[in-house]
């Protein structure tokens, strides 16, 4: 079950406004939105977060996150066909860009997985860039705003298909089991002739 948090308003708007625009949807790389007959619905708000680690080499990483951006799912008839992205500006939030590809088709099955789970979640996108990976983040604290910096050992990370090499898409993963594989990936290799951790 599945708790969204709403997104803010001015992002919606700013997607709503690109979707009313002609030249945003004709400039847009996206051929299925260009092609798309009928209306065009933005639906399934998702805060975007990039994964960041912290640390000196050799040492314990720690993860932290930071929100980035708004993503919204387009929708023509049944299926979602792009997504839209919203980013934060020092004027607020406005449309950034549509595209699409795998992970549009990938994030919304694994958000109809996760609606079939018994524990509600609030969902959320966390991207690694470094590793070229998104995952579905579901969060267990429905009261959160979307802002929060961390996952927390309840939350479950699904990596979004295509997965990195090693680590299955569309598999629900602990926080603690998923996060140490990235934090691993991420951090910084130790400098030359420090001893290595222990």
């Amino acid at each position: 079950m599945l708790r969204p948090s709403p997104a803010p308003v001015p992002a919606l708007r700013s997607v709503l406004a690109a979707l009313g625009s002609p030249t945003a949807v004709r400039e847009a790389r996206t051929p299925a939105l260009r092609a798309a007959q009928g209306p065009l619905s933005p639906e399934l708000p998702l805060p975007v977060h990039v994964l960041g680690v912290t640390g000196a080499p050799g040492r314990t990483p720690s993860p932290r996150t930071r929100l980035t951006g708004w993503r919204f799912l387009i929708r023509n008839g049944d299926r979602a066909i792009a997504a839209a992205d919203t980013r934060l500006t020092p004027d607020g939030w406005t449309f950034s860009h549509f595209f699409e590809g795998p992970y549009v088709t990938a994030t919304e099955q694994a958000l109809l997985h996760a609606e079939a789970l018994p524990t509600p979640y609030q969902p959320r996108l966390l991207s690694v860039p470094e590793l070229y990976m998104l995952t579905l983040w579901l969060h267990a604290d429905l009261e959160a705003d979307g802002t929060t910096v961390a996952p927390a050992s309840a939350d479950l990370l699904v990596p979004l298909a295509p997965a990195p090499p090693g680590i299955a898409a569309h598999r629900p993963y602990q926080v603690a089991d998923l996060l140490p594989v990235l934090s691993t990936r991420l951090a910084p290799p130790p400098l030359l002739g420090s001893a290595a951790p222990a």
